[in-house]
């Protein structure tokens, strides 16, 4: 083999999967088509739970520190959920994909990782014990396992003539990053009487301390093939149509056209391939919701396979990957359809559509609904399917940061390993047995106890009779030496 694990793809979810890799000292090859980084910002925002991965990482402090992400508020189809802001450590930050790129790739060549680009796959063999790759230059790598992270026009997945099944775009929308006059601070979401509409978003500052806006736009007459250029006059014409001479467009960064199209690949895994992010699945971008699940799906894929590459995973371990995000992936899809409804971007001005949105609004302003939906749209709310779920109430979700003496749970994370909380003490020598891939931490704490995985999420907790099971059904055959 060339690699145990090749990426393609070095968007967000590749990056974060050859860096989970990376933690788990498993060799990775990282390849591109693209001959340099892109400058599109397809997604804007940081949910609370990728932030609290990248803290488990190390990698939260150093990227807020990269520049200006301000705090920003939630939203459902345009309606703010402000009792959200503070509900969870670490609140949604707005934080370009083309930050977040330039951060992973710069992190990963520091530690002598660096994207192969110019590499565009153009064949795909999958054998008993690994895959071969073919690229447009002719070079062939051999890896035990490949990833999709290839975007929604996966090569890979149209070579693996993977099943794609959904709905076709049935409409198009202007995305793009500006530099907006009299547009304010907040988010804002507009509409004009004959349905033409805006949403505004920050998303911090340029390198000369100027706000940044993602602005999005569509209306009766303004769904185009996705291939016509978007000009800046069209942009101004939209932004005259909603806000009249309120809101002027000073700059245009990029601009791009953005489907409704709503698909998700049917199987996440196919032999040694795995399909990721936007291979796995496509939206209407709404609340950088893809990005944030692509790279969700980096990290629970990559301890996965680091543990299958180095012999301790479980049969079943990498078959997880699907049973857990393939229905995440479905109710994000879920979600953007229900908002892409509400906000009516088709600009229909159905009276029966705009009650439900009034009736919606109305509800939305219950602490409940707020609650509920933010448990949606911050990645906070999953529960993945495990056993002892149905008992406690704690196994299936992201473990809290909990301090543990001088350090916190979250630190002890960081270094791919999953981590036994044991504050009084009662399971060194059942958990003995699993040192090489388990630490055991919290005597003499307060602390919950808790057996997380290396992705964050609590796997075990409370009931000391499931905890070798558990210790077993996570992390393999217990290690005798």
């Amino acid at each position: 083999m060339d690699t145990d694990v090749l990426v393609v793809g070095a968007g967000p979810t590749g990056l974060t999967l050859a860096n989970e890799l990376r933690v788990a000292g498993v060799p990775v090859v990282l390849a591109d088509k693209l001959s340099q980084r892109s400058t599109l910002s397809k997604a804007g925002g940081v949910q609370s739970r990728t932030q609290e991965a990248f803290d488990q990482r190390g990698l939260l402090e150093p990227l807020l520190a990269d520049g200006n992400h301000p705090v920003g508020t939630a939203h459902f189809a345009g309606i703010t959920l402000p009792l959200t802001r503070d509900r969870h450590a670490q609140p949604w930050r707005s934080i370009p994909q083309v930050v977040i790129e330039e951060f992973l790739e710069r992190h990963l060549a520091a530690h002598d990782i660096h994207v192969r680009r110019d590499h565009e796959l153009t064949g795909l063999a999958q054998h008993e014990d690994g895959v071969t790759a073919t690229f447009a230059s002719g070079e062939v790598v051999r890896s035990r396992y490949l990833v999709a992270a290839d975007g929604g026009r996966s090569t890979v997945r149209s070579l693996l003539g993977a099943e794609f099944p959904g709905r076709p775009g049935t409409m198009t929308s202007v995305a793009a990053d500006v530099r907006l006059g009299g547009a304010g601070q907040a988010m804002t979401h507009a509409r004009s009487e004959d349905g033409h509409w805006v949403s505004v978003f920050p998303l911090g500052t340029d390198t000369r301390g100027r706000p940044l806006r993602r602005l999005a736009l569509g209306g009766p007459g303004r769904s185009l093939p996705r291939d016509v250029p978007v000009t800046e006059e069209e942009i101004r014409e939209g932004l005259r149509v909603v806000f009249g001479s309120r809101v002027e467009l000073l700059e245009l960064r990029y601009a791009r056209r953005i489907t409704n199209a709503a698909r998700q690949a049917a199987r996440y895994r196919h032999g040694r391939v795995f399909l990721a992010g936007d291979a796995a699945h496509v939206h209407l971008p709404i609340g950088a919701q893809g990005m944030n699940t692509g790279i969700q799906d980096a990290l629970n894929l990559g301890w996965k396979l680091g543990a299958a590459v180095r012999g301790w995973a479980p049969e079943h371990l990498l078959d997880t990957y699907h049973a857990e995000r393939h229905p995440v992936g479905a109710a994000v899809l879920r979600n953007v359809q229900a908002q892409s409804l509400l906000m009516d971007q088709q600009g229909t001005g159905d009276p029966d559509l705009a009650a439900a949105k009034g009736l919606f609004a109305a509800l939305a302003e219950l602490r409940e609904v707020q609650y509920h939906l933010d448990d949606v749209l911050s990645g906070m709310g999953i529960r993945y399917p495990m056993p002892g779920s149905d008992d406690q109430p704690l196994v299936g979700l992201p473990a809290p940061d909990q301090h543990l003496g001088p350090v916190r749970s979250h630190e002890l994370l960081r270094c791919g390993r999953g981590l036994l909380i044991d504050p009084a003490d009662r399971f060194g020598e059942v958990a003995g047995r699993w040192r090489d891939r388990v630490d055991r931490v919290g005597q003499g704490t307060d602390a919950e106890p808790m057996l997380i995985r290396p992705d964050g999420y609590v796997c075990w907790a409370g009931d000391p009779d499931g905890l070798r099971a558990a210790l077993g059904h996570w992390f393999g055959s217990r290690n005798l030496l």
